[in-house]
């Protein structure tokens, strides 16, 4: 069995995929994720999870996966 890796999504990300990454990593539903730290960000006054975020964005990998292509026509 693969050993489980953190990573930032690009599949499902919307700002920087922190959350999505999460979600994969402890196999929960994205939107679940996304409302707890949406709910604890609110809850805290903003600025420690905001702070988190951006170290987590920092900080966490991004997913491998295929190499972008320069250009899409040719």
């Amino acid at each position: 069995m693969a050993a489980k890796k953190l990573h930032r999504s690009l599949n499902h990300k919307m700002i920087g995929g922190i959350c999505a990454g999460l979600a994969e990593y402890f196999d929960l539903d994205v939107s679940l994720v996304r409302l707890a730290f949406v709910g604890i960000m609110i809850v805290s006054a903003l600025f420690p999870m905001f702070l988190f975020y951006v170290i987590a964005w920092i900080v966490i990998p991004v997913e491998a996966g295929p190499a972008p292509t320069e250009g899409k026509g040719a």
